[in-house]
């Protein structure tokens, strides 16, 4: 007896292979959606970098026209005016001829003495005053003034001088070897140039020029 299959029992044949052709449709359509949404963001990221893009452009092209403004044209101001020359009348009067300086009168040389011989100063016979030593004080009392800037100051001493009595008695060379005051030291000086000639020193029997030394004593009683 021949055995028949019946209509249900093919359909449940046919389920297998018709499931595992619907899985891979709808496999088919996820992998297909995460395709699709994978390039929408692309093309977002690439509209949103071409936009920063553009904003960037347009920014640069907006400084560089700032930059590239020309200047406001300059207008040269006119020149300060000029200061008006007053010409002055001259009213300086000329200067008057100078007086001739007649030229110097050319004299010769001065003939100034010659004093030879050498100072002694320890002759064989000394010089002395005229009348000798107690004349000398006398005339020196008489003749000495005291400076009044001195007695003021109260000043008095002794000046020591130095001079030299010339072969002929007359007094040459008065320095001051210690003084007191510079009038004082001024006085004695001239009291001792106004002496009258002294008796020359001796040396060798012959008139010799000699050193002496003297003391002028000032005194404020």
């Amino acid at each position: 007896m021949e055995l028949k299959k019946s209509a249900s029992a093919n359909t449940e044949n046919q389920r297998v292979p018709i499931l595992l052709t619907g899985m891979l449709f709808v496999g088919s359509l996820v992998l297909a959606s995460f395709s699709y949404t994978a390039g929408v963001e692309k093309t977002d990221s690439k509209k949103g970098d071409t936009k920063v893009a553009d904003n960037q452009y347009v920014v640069e092209t907006q400084q560089k026209q700032k930059d590239e403004t020309p200047p406001p044209p300059q207008v040269d101001a006119p020149p300060p005016p000029a200061e008006e020359i007053v010409e002055k009348v001259n009213t300086e009067k000329e200067p008057e001829p100078a007086v001739p300086v007649p030229p110097p009168v050319q004299t010769g040389p001065i003939d100034q003495p010659k004093i030879q011989g050498e100072i002694i100063d320890f002759p064989d016979v000394e010089a002395t005053f005229p009348g000798g030593a107690a004349e000398m004080q006398k005339w020196i009392n008489a003749n000495v003034q005291y400076p009044q800037t001195a007695i003021e100051m109260n000043e008095q001493g002794r000046v020591y001088l130095s001079f030299v009595v010339e072969p002929d008695g007359s007094i040459t060379n008065v320095e001051v070897e210690r003084g007191v005051s510079p009038d004082l030291d001024r006085e004695a000086k001239r009291v001792v140039r106004k002496m009258p000639k002294w008796t020359s020193g001796e040396a060798a029997g012959k008139s010799v020029r000699t050193r002496c030394r003297l003391p002028i004593i000032f005194t404020l009683e």
